[in-house]
């Protein structure tokens, strides 16, 4: 029942009180012992009785879900509260459509006499013009300081520094300096291991039972424990509950690879608090910023598993071991496994999705698991078997395949880089000293702009040619390593019975599968392409490169079966 002027004296008086960062920069005044002791003695002084204290710590006045402010209104809607009282209109709320509800619509109707102290505003003398523009002056303050804060996010964040507020789970502050993440001695190991199970073949669903079968404690629980923190909603009487999306958040934050990844989301408005997935090209990513976790290799194997089908097996509880690696080599789309739990394990199959799907032109051609299985492990073995006994002449031939045309290449790339930087260096200079003569008065404003806009597009378009430079001359370099590490690999790697998830990240980039040469055929097989590791990633697409180099084209089988 809505209660009426007569017995608003017998209902609860509600002392709100709300601070937010910003307003602890304007000092003590604004504090919330200063706002309680000032609406205490407002209430003795002029006989109000039944106080109660509302008070938000800590809490932006655009934000319309603080606790102590919703608890308020719900004892408004119950008719609990006869007064409010208030420092200033701004600690009800910096949303100025929320504040004239309340004093338009909210408290006419349930009868609450509204009190803001310093404005000099009491809803018994009935609002004035000046109260609605106070109430906008709010709203402009807000927006104006968040604002402010964006700008200067914005500057940290292109600078490189981390702008986040969580610190991922195996990080910690570092003690020398609070803007640097160190590894977590208790959770980083966790972090590691997680990653591992990913990438030999567990789904995320097979990781949260092993680590809740553990006693691990989750993220969320963890972070509670050790600061009080309430991000992520933890359940405290499920402390070993992992969830499959926390997980996935892991296996794909790439600041596990000692990276600093800066907007990676973003909110349109300071009213709308929910925050929105960045396009790809808005994202600034810094590398080596602080101590990896997770070797790059590891993270990009894990990132090739979700680049294919996501889903587990239902049975088994594994991510399909081709998964981001089988691709049909006649229009470019994924394989996909297609198998059923009626159906012979034998029959089980990978099939273009871009012909399923109706996506390309592409033919519906297909190949046998069990029959894939036995082309990449007879190619496993001879090539690695190859590098093995052979590995001075491996070596030799993957590095003198097209080093003459590399040595040009390269000759050339070095050229055109101190050509461009030697231009960079006079389109600053040409553009100083357009500055200077459009100073002194020598070139009119208007000729200034029109000028440093086509010199500083041409700096722009050089810049983007350089950064493509730098990657060719790079290539040589990670061939070379590429080449070593693969000879290392494969003398570690000498018993080969069956082709795992393991072995697929070790060894192979890419598998390519085409129609076959005659459709339809029962004898005919197809042509399978698979790129092994020691080219680099950048090479991979370029098909046949490593065809070449290896004896009797192991890498280039014909599947006889279909």
């Amino acid at each position: 029942m809505i209660g009426s002027d007569t017995n608003n004296n017998n209902l609860i008086t509600a002392l709100y009180c709300r601070l937010s960062v910003e307003d602890m920069r304007m000092g003590e005044s604004m504090s919330i012992e200063n706002q309680r002791l000032m609406l205490t003695d407002y209430a003795q002084q002029h006989g109000f009785k039944n106080t109660k204290l509302y008070i938000d710590d800590g809490y932006s006045g655009t934000n319309n879900n603080r606790p102590a402010y919703v608890e308020m209104l719900n004892d408004i809607y119950d008719d609990k509260i006869g007064t409010v009282i208030v420092k200033d209109q701004s600690r009800l709320s910096r949303d100025h459509l929320e504040s004239d509800k309340l004093m338009e619509l909210v408290f006419p109707t349930y009868n609450v006499r509204f009190i803001a102290i310093t404005d000099g505003v009491d809803s018994v003398n009935g609002f004035n013009d000046m109260t609605t523009m106070r109430n906008w002056f709010n709203d402009f303050y807000a927006r104006d300081t968040s604002k402010k804060i964006r700008a200067v996010q914005r500057a940290k964040g292109e600078r490189g520094e981390r702008v986040g507020s969580t610190i991922p789970y195996g990080y910690m502050k570092d003690p020398d300096g609070s803007k640097k993440l160190i590894p977590d001695p208790e959770t980083a190991p966790i972090v590691r291991r997680i990653f591992e199970m990913c990438a030999s073949g567990l789904g995320t669903s097979k990781i949260c039972d092993t680590l809740s079968g553990e006693r691990v404690v989750c993220p969320s629980v963890y972070a509670f424990r050790k600061t009080g923190c309430r991000s992520g909603s933890p359940s405290l009487d499920r402390p070993y509950h992992w969830s499959q999306t926390t997980v996935r958040k892991m296996l794909s934050n790439q600041e596990y690879c000692g990276d600093t990844v800066n907007f990676k989301t973003y909110s349109k408005s300071n009213k709308l608090k929910k925050r929105l997935a960045n396009a790809p090209e808005n994202i600034l990513i810094f590398k080596n910023t602080h101590e990896a976790i997770i070797d790059r290799k590891t993270f990009d194997v894990v990132q090739k598993h979700y680049e294919g089908r996501k889903r587990p097996d239902k049975i088994m509880g594994k991510v399909d071991k081709y998964a981001g690696y089988l691709y049909c080599g006649e229009c470019g789309s994924r394989l996909y496994l297609r198998q059923g739990r009626s159906i012979d394990p034998a029959t089980n199959n990978y099939s273009c999705s871009g012909h399923s799907k109706r996506m390309t032109d592409c033919t519906a051609h297909y190949i046998r698991a069990v029959v894939l299985d036995e082309i990449v492990l007879a190619a496993l073995r001879k090539v690695t078997a190859y590098a093995r006994e052979h590995a001075d002449e491996f070596y030799a031939k993957v590095m003198s395949n097209g080093e003459t045309e590399a040595k040009k290449r390269l000759k050339e790339s070095e050229r055109l880089r101190a050509k461009y930087n030697s231009r960079l260096s006079q389109l600053d200079s040409i553009i100083r000293t357009l500055y200077e003569d459009r100073v002194i008065g020598r070139i009119t404003p208007e000729r200034y702009d029109q000028l440093s806009t086509v010199y500083e597009n041409e700096q722009a378009d050089i810049k983007a040619k350089l950064s493509e430079l730098e990657e060719r001359i790079d290539i040589s370099r990670l061939r070379e390593e590429c080449v070593n590490e693969f000879i290392a690999k494969a003398k570690e790697y000498v018993e080969m019975q069956t082709v795992t998830p393991e072995l697929m990240r070790v060894f192979i980039r890419r598998i390519d599968v085409w129609e076959k040469e005659v459709k339809y055929s029962r004898t005919c097989g197809n042509r399978i392409d698979i790129c092994f590791t020691f080219l680099p990633e950048a090479l991979t697409t370029i098909k046949g490169e490593c065809i070449e180099l290896l004896p009797a084209n192991a890498a280039k089988t014909q599947n006889p079966e279909g």
